[in-house]
């Protein structure tokens, strides 16, 4: 399948013909050995509320870029959507897995190599978990004979019968070296010139991000490290999206960009944050100061405010109870947000309408993305950027790629970043993002 880059070529997509897609209920499979078991493609999805889905190969590729890269794969998507052939229960519908990245001035230098503006697949041979079911799904696209996609899942069936249902994670490949490729004092003067924005006026946040370059004594087992980051990080959404074999991104984000689902919205702001205590006494210290301290409820309320203001103009909002989100080495405060859409939308325009959140990027939008592209010394690529599922109906749901990382080789590259308001302290912020590499840290050494 050719890539999407506009409009002009969007139209060919109708001409290939129905998507075809057999499903077949299988025995518990160990996802990691299902991953090890292929090559690139590779894309994993894991909810909090328990869908898992993980694929390999490309029935369909989608890839866009430039400011129109949302409508493209929208469009591209639509194409390919208009004639489905799918037997199998709802879970397993084709959907498209994959993400974009933060700007839609990406460079797909390394670390990014062979990742473009935006990418997304359906896979060919794909297992679904829901609901303690495990389904295994192949699709193909204009098969000469739709009996040949029931043969390939006969096949299929036959390569995930003998994978284990349980494989061991193995051992980290082991960190030999890391190094901030943002210096303490570069920090410090792209922290004091964000708030001498403020000061002016032009800015009221902006969200700055460091690179965590750390290199590895052995290749990194990608399938390993997603194995031990659901045991470690059970509530949050985990994904993987891996075009080639150049290059993997993946991580362990607590936050969801949004989920739709016919009319109904569901979204939340998540800024502001602490460490985990290391007793019970210190950990609910350090929850109460989330809750006390008036520059990171600032910071939070920006962000409730933007999505809000956001929604308002499609349908009716719901701001639910602020909350403490522990996980397990970090803590923030979070407000979910709730809306009914007057009329249907793609998840697609709703996921460009809200990214980036202040969160990730600050406020005014484009003062923050400015300032960003600015101050930074380095290309974000993928990171704090949407990644997740959508379907023909336009529903899906889509996590903000932090707490993310992307490997290759010997060689990874970790992402945090610190919102930076008018009262913020570059020591204070240098310290808050140490944590937020942890959670791919850990796994790798």
């Amino acid at each position: 399948m050719d890539g999407v880059r506009g409009e002009a070529q969007q139209s060919t997509l109708a001409d290939d013909g129905p998507l075809v897609s057999r499903t077949a209920e299988v025995s518990d499979a160990a996802f990691r050995a299902f991953l090890a078991a292929h090559d690139p493609p590779r894309v994993h999805w894991a909810a909090p509320d328990g869908l898992e889905i993980v694929g390999c190969d490309a029935a369909v590729s989608l890839t866009a870029s430039g400011p129109d890269r949302f409508e493209a794969i929208r469009r591209g998507a639509a194409a390919v959507f208009n004639a489905v052939d799918h037997r199998g229960p709802p879970v397993t519908r084709p959907r498209m897995l994959g993400g974009f990245s933060f700007t839609d001035r990406h460079d797909s230098a390394l670390p990014w190599t062979g990742f473009p503006a935006a990418s997304f697949v359906v896979p060919r041979v794909q297992l679904t978990r829901a609901d303690g079911t495990t389904w295994l799904t192949v699709s193909e696209l204009a098969p000469d004979d739709a009996d040949a996609v029931a043969a390939s899942l006969d096949a299929a069936a036959g390569a995930v019968a003998d994978l284990p249902a349980m494989c061991p994670s193995g051992s980290p490949p082991g960190v030999t070296a890391t190094r901030r490729t943002t210096s303490k004092a570069e920090w410090t003067e792209q922290v004091e010139d964000a708030l001498d924005r403020i000061r002016t006026g032009d800015l009221r946040k902006v969200v700055l991000a460091q690179a965590l370059a750390v290199d590895l004594a052995s290749p990194i087992d990608v399938p390993d490290v997603l194995e031990r980051l659901r045991r470690t990080y059970p509530d949050c959404y985990r994904f993987l999206v891996q075009p080639t074999d150049r290059a993997a991104f993946f991580g362990p984000p607590p936050e969801r960009l949004v989920s739709v689902s016919g009319t109904d919205i569901r979204t939340e702001a998540l800024a502001g944050s602490v460490p985990r205590g290391e007793t019970p006494e210190a950990d609910a210290d350090l929850a109460a100061s989330l809750v006390d301290t008036e520059k990171l409820q600032h910071e939070q309320q920006l962000v409730v405010d933007a999505i809000t203001d956001q929604l308002d103009p499609l349908g009716g909002v719901t701001v639910g109870d602020q909350r403490v989100r522990k996980l397990t080495n970090i803590q923030h405060l979070q407000t979910p947000i709730e809306a009914e859409l007057a009329e249907r939308e793609h998840i697609l325009r709703l996921v460009e309408v809200l990214h980036p959140t202040p969160a990730v990027g600050g406020l005014p939008p484009d003062a923050a993305l400015d300032t960003i592209r600015d101050i930074e010394t380095f290309d974000r690529g993928w990171y704090a950027a949407p990644v997740g599922w959508f379907d023909a109906a336009g529903d899906g749901e889509f996590a903000v790629g932090i707490r993310s990382g992307v490997v290759g080789g010997t060689r990874a590259t970790l992402f945090a970043g610190a919102g930076i308001v008018a009262d913020s302290d570059p020591d204070d912020e240098w310290d808050e993002i140490q944590p937020k590499y942890r959670p791919i840290l850990d796994e790798l050494e």
